[in-house]
């Protein structure tokens, strides 16, 4: 696994400075949401089928099912190390 630096990285001055004098002359651009160039209905879809995912397998495996992949997953994640 890479090694990376746990410090949050500071943003750009340039780009501060920039959004700074934005607010000041009150031409701030408008916000563009995240998801700005997808299809809204595919997205509302998308996160339908998230919302069911969990749950829907959780009814479909058993206790003992549920509790092995658990404990595989886990030990994946201490190995990984």
């Amino acid at each position: 696994m890479p090694k990376r630096s746990r410090k949050p990285r500071l943003p750009d001055p340039n780009e501060m400075a920039f959004g700074v004098l934005q607010a000041i002359t009150g031409e701030l651009p408008p916000d563009t949401p995240a998801d700005a160039g997808k299809n809204p209905a595919a997205v509302a879809l998308g996160r339908l089928g998230g919302l069911k995912g969990g749950p829907a397998r959780k009814k479909a495996l058993t206790k003992a099912q549920r509790t092995a992949a658990a404990k595989k997953a886990a030990a994946a994640r201490w190995r990984a190390k």
